[in-house]
């Protein structure tokens, strides 16, 4: 019987089907006029659309994805790079995909392809641009590895595009014309949403089958707010967090930051009918006046209305909201280290701050600027010593083997800031809003919020991971202004481990050409 009601989901579902590729494919990337909140613009799309095409692979694929750059509008960038978010890349830091730190980027009607094997990850992912702050004009997407083997596969029964849901937030102005301190106008939930004072587009709706279970796939391809998510009615388990399997925790609220992704199982236990999905932004329209900030969970049998309830009436307190101290891992991970602060082989502080005149953020005294030859250019071209390498100052050199702890004191202006680290996820030893310390089961991930006033969020990672990773704030707009470092791990091995292709040794001769002929 429930292979029946899988059968008849699908088919009931399959008009409005995501339209995945992968794990080889060509990915054009060009402008493209939309207006997913009812507002038009131009935008810098992956595959014509937003969100991008949800690319797919099940686990140990290899992946071979050929960007195609056939951008026009000089309004927005017409070079691109594009992140893997959350993958790896051993071995293949050339495909990493940070703009000046693993590769030159590709210029328009030029083509490069991007080859890595995901290995033993699976889970929930995305895929965005990683040139200055391109990805807010619209290029990211979902990126999912399935596992036939997952181990929480019997808590649910439905898995597949349609429970994708990404949380974005949008812009009525190119990023080249953002303000000092850019506000979103309006959350797309699946592409979709409404502003107040906006036309009354339609509201993204999500289909479920009255008593299956779902694994929502929850990911923020958000370029600055972080999205308390809820579901009116439901509660939701946590499974899965930045693509590491966690134990079961139930929530009836979730806070996600920038970068962030969660696996909830949702159970379709409630009567038959339509209940609002509300992902509740920290900056820009902090409210569900106008239907803004909305979706629409709709069960099988269900008019195709909105819930009858006013969503900005008698709103559903959260009684089991997601606290991060909350989250271990399914299977039992050392924390890298011995169990106390500073108790790591390398103990880095990472103090932040924003200039005077709010143009700049400096990491231990240094705003990060991107370089004219690619870190890893630079490590292949000869450099053995991560202090020899540039950006001064920008660059943290980490032998191998070694066990690393990272602390990043709150405080900065413009937060809380969610970091992200490239190559490696990490054990939170101390969250947000917490003093104390969890060296035996703490939550494992790659985007961490940093929190508030007198919070020191720490991180350990180990080196086992050779090649230059950039370690930054993902609010797209703070990286801009130079919130990053890159950690040059195991540089003397890089030139054995990181074997690059023809195709990326020419991406630079060809940029440079590039520029060359726009800038004369």
């Amino acid at each position: 019987m429930r292979f029946l009601s899988r059968v008849f989901l699908l088919a009931t579902l399959s008009g409005m089907a995501y339209a995945a590729i992968g794990p080889v494919a060509t990915l054009p990337i060009s402008n493209v006029e939309i207006a997913p909140d009812g507002f038009r613009r131009d935008a810098t799309l992956a595959g014509g659309v937003f969100p991008a095409p949800v690319i797919r692979g099940t686990k140990g694929a290899g992946f071979a994805i050929n960007v195609l750059n056939v951008l026009r509008d000089k309004s927005m960038d017409l070079e691109t790079s594009i992140h893997w978010h959350g993958l790896f890349q051993r071995t293949t830091n050339y495909a990493d995909g940070g703009a000046f730190v693993n590769q030159c980027p590709i210029v328009p009607f030029k083509s490069f392809i991007y080859r890595f094997n995901g290995e033993e990850q699976t889970g929930t992912y995305w895929y965005h641009s990683h040139l200055k702050a391109q990805y807010c004009d619209g290029l990211r997407g979902a990126l999912v590895i399935y596992d036939p083997r997952d181990p929480h596969a019997r808590l649910y029964d439905v898995d597949n595009e349609q429970t994708i849901i990404t949380l974005a937030d949008w812009y009525h102005y190119v990023s080249h014309k953002a303000p000092l301190a850019p506000e979103p106008n309006s959350t797309l939930i699946n592409g979709k949403g409404r502003y107040p004072g906006g036309p009354n587009v339609p509201l993204a709706v999500v289909n479920v089958v009255k008593n299956l279970r779902y694994r929502l796939r929850l990911v923020s391809i958000s370029c600055d707010p972080a999205y308390n998510f809820s579901i009116d009615g439901h509660s939701l388990t946590i499974i899965e967090v930045d693509g590491i399997n966690h134990k079961p925790l139930v929530v009836d609220s979730l806070e996600i930051f920038a970068g962030q992704r969660y696996s909830v199982v949702l159970k379709a236990n409630q009567p038959i009918g339509n209940y609002w999905i509300r992902a509740l932004p920290n900056v820009g329209i902090e409210s569900y006046t106008g239907f803004a900030n909305l979706a629409i969970l709709r069960y099988l049998g269900a008019l195709p209305l909105n819930p009858r309830n006013d969503p900005t009436v008698n709103i559903p307190k959260s009684v089991l909201p997601l606290k991060e101290t909350d989250l271990h891992p399914l299977v039992p991970t050392p924390v890298p280290g011995k169990p106390f602060p500073s108790g790591a082989d390398i103990n880095i502080n990472l103090d932040v701050k924003l200039s005077d005149d709010f143009t700049e953020f400096l990491v231990n005294g240094v705003t990060f600027e991107a370089p004219t030859v690619p870190v890893l250019l630079q490590i292949l071209s000869g450099v053995r010593k991560a202090s020899d390498l540039v950006p001064a100052g920008g660059i943290y050199g980490l032998d191998p083997n070694k066990s690393v702890e990272i602390t990043i004191p709150a405080g900065a202006l413009g937060g809380p800031h969610p970091i992200h680290l490239h190559g490696h996820a990490f054990h939170v030893v101390r969250s947000a809003g917490n003093s104390t310390y969890n060296f035996v089961d703490p939550v494992i991930r790659d985007v961490v919020s940093i929190g508030a006033d007198s919070d020191n969020v720490t991180i350990r990672f180990f080196t086992d991971n050779p090649g230059p990773w950039f370690l930054h704030c993902h609010i797209d707009w703070h990286l801009e202004k130079g919130f990053a470092v890159v950690f040059a791990e195991d540089v003397p091995e890089v030139s054995t481990t990181d074997i690059v292709t023809d195709q990326w040794k020419n991406l630079c001769p060809v940029y440079n050409a590039f520029i060359n002929s726009t800038s004369s």
